[in-house]
């Protein structure tokens, strides 16, 4: 199993424990990145102990061919010394180090390319948890949007029981009984208190003193000159003055009235 299967397979077992026991879909979400960035790090640390191997493998390789050409001119030097058996064993050595550099070559590559896979992958791996963490935001918004919808129903539902329209309506008859007992009790101290003879005189008075709003306007119509002579009021009765026909001709001492 690789390392990347090893850290997705203990992801996958941490989040699902997370998700089994969650009470606090934020601190769960938090605690799954916290998770992440941590398997992420030590994702990095092997990926960063791969690369160094390929860099040994592929320093060694370049060794081996340093050694096998340094060899080679060994055996240029043996010749040209006449040492033809010095030059044979300088071959030999130079055959033995390039034989080891192209086997180390053949596995630097297979491991350059595992290296190069793993890489890409943890590249990957960032850039995924990065979008985890922009996703957390929203996820975080739209759970405690759920959460407030869900309060607000638990109260419409609470405010929907008959219960409370009950206790509300008893209390607005309660309110309306005392306003009524209120307004009797006012009436009967009104009523049978003190001397209700003198009461219902002073009722009287009240309303023969009150003046019409009709013998208002005539009033000020006349005060303002609107009315003729002939159509002023006449004195109501009781006023102590006699009404005057003003219709009805004055006649002068010694005078008939032609009929």
């Amino acid at each position: 199993m690789g390392i990347f299967d090893r850290f997705s397979a203990l992801l996958k077992s941490n989040m699902n424990d997370l998700i089994s026991r969650a009470e606090d879909p934020e601190k769960m979400l938090t605690q799954i990145l916290d998770d992440m960035r941590g398997q992420l790090v030590k994702a990095k640390q092997q990926v960063a102990s791969a690369i160094a191997d390929e860099k040994r493998l592929r320093d060694q390789t370049d060794a081996e061919y340093k050694q096998a050409q340094d060899w080679e001119r060994r055996a240029m030097l043996a010749l040209q010394e006449s040492r033809e058996d010095l030059a044979k064993q300088a071959l030999m050595r130079q055959n033995e180090h390039a034989s080891h550099g192209q086997q180390l070559e053949q596995t630097w590559e297979q491991h350059k390319m595992e290296t190069d896979k793993l890489k890409n992958q943890l590249r990957d791996l960032n850039d995924k948890i990065e979008e985890a963490k922009r996703k957390k935001n929203l996820l975080v918004a739209r759970q405690r949007r759920a959460q407030a919808q869900q309060r607000i129903a638990e109260t419409m539902s609470s405010l929907s029981e008959k219960s409370a329209f009950e206790a509300f309506n008893r209390m607005e008859e309660r309110i309306e009984t005392n306003e009524r007992q209120i307004k009797a009790a006012a009436e009967i101290e009104d009523e049978f208190t003190g001397d209700t003879l003198q009461r219902d005189f002073k009722a009287l008075e009240r309303g023969a003193g009150a003046v019409s709003v009709d013998s208002q306007l005539l009033a000020l119509k006349q005060k303002m000159g609107m009315l003729s002579a002939g159509n002023a009021p006449a004195k109501a009765l009781g006023s102590g003055e006699p009404a005057q026909d003003v219709g009805a001709e004055v006649v002068k001492p010694g005078e008939e009235k032609s009929r």
